[in-house]
């Protein structure tokens, strides 16, 4: 039985990535091969020197939304901070609220001079609060002007400029949190890579914030994961089965692509189909891989689902490894920090 204990490492704070680097691209990478172990430390515009003509890399363009919201009671004039999760029907979203302790059924919040208001309808089992939000126009736009952009608890400065945590080719709007490892591709590197005859694909999966969350169950097949909404074309169906039919490898931009295909795949024996819902995947070590060949991913927390999913694919020891290795080569952690590319 594998425990949480078992997924754990000992990070120097120091090494927590509280700025983006300046060029996306000249970010570290640690290259990893997962059946020999051997390990190379490069830069990430090396990464076209690891791919193929006849790959694909699979990109996720969900955007993050100015999630985050300050208001204040409509009874009390309380100040109230809203983090939205994800929108579950109509104008109802799953939040985290703070303070809660006061944030009963039925509290109403203002926002902004009062053009968006919320309710509280529910109180979740993890202490969320499930709020209805009115308001008169349209509710993205509102949310663009009164919202910001939430960072990770771990990221204590101020980001400058806030589309430092949107990928380059972000599009589809609906992510409490950004996909990180595509914060290290640039434009001009997706070209040169597009020219040396690998497929770009995209598919969309909204990140919710139960992606960070440390299990804190003892024994891991006892947690239980968060839902997260994904949509897959038929357009990027049939050209990652076209990869894998001449050879090639299908090569997932982070583990919330990952997560997208291994559902799907999953779902239909192995094939890749159209698909869209919300998948619960936990891949951990012994889950049978179907989809993806090899893959770009950050350094993710201990105790993660990250690290058990990254686990999966590597084994246990070799990435606890390569983590070992790139505490000592002083690599970046986290969402802002440097990439590994497992092959």
């Amino acid at each position: 039985m594998l425990t949480t204990e078992d997924f754990d490492y000992d990070l120097p704070q120091e090494l927590i990535a509280q700025t983006p680097i300046e060029k996306r691209d000249s970010s570290r990478l640690l290259v990893l091969d997962h059946q020999t172990g051997e390990m190379q430390d490069k830069h990430f515009y090396d990464i076209i020197d690891e791919l193929h003509a006849g790959d694909a890399v699979v990109m996720n363009n969900s955007r993050v939304m100015p999630a985050r919201l300050y208001g204040v009671k409509a009874d009390t004039g309380g100040h109230e901070e809203v983090l939205l999760l994800r929108n579950t029907v109509g104008d109802e979203w799953e939040t985290l609220m703070k303070p809660a302790r006061h944030a009963h059924v039925g509290t109403k919040v203002v926002f902004g001079d009062g053009e968006l208001t919320a309710t509280v309808t529910r109180i979740l089992e993890h202490g969320g609060r499930m709020i209805k939000f009115d308001y008169d126009g349209i509710f993205l736009e509102i949310l663009e002007r009164l919202g910001e952009t939430p960072l990770p608890p771990y990221i204590k400065e101020k980001l400058d400029d806030p589309e430092r945590y949107q990928t380059v080719y972000s599009k589809e709007l609906g992510s409490a949190a950004a996909p990180t490892a595509g914060l290290h591709w640039t434009k001009e590197l997706l070209e040169k890579v597009e020219a040396k005859g690998v497929k770009l694909v995209y598919l969309t999966l909204h990140v919710g914030l139960g992606t960070f969350r440390p299990v804190s169950e003892d024994n891991i097949e006892d947690h239980k994961m968060h839902s997260e909404f994904y949509q897959f074309s038929q357009e990027a169906a049939d050209t990652l089965n076209g990869v894998h039919r001449n050879g090639g490898r299908i090569v997932a931009t982070g583990t919330t692509s990952i997560r997208t295909m291994e559902t799907v795949a999953t779902k239909f024996d192995g094939e890749l189909q159209a698909d869209s819902g919300w998948t619960d995947i936990f891949i951990k070590p012994g889950y049978q891989w179907k989809a993806v060949d090899a893959f770009i991913t950050n350094f993710h927390l201990p105790k993660s689902t990250l690290v058990m999913l990254v686990a999966s694919f590597t084994g246990r020891e070799t990435i606890l490894n390569a983590y070992e290795h790139a505490i000592k080569e002083r690599y970046r952690f986290f969402s802002f920090g440097d990439a590994m590319f497992i092959k």
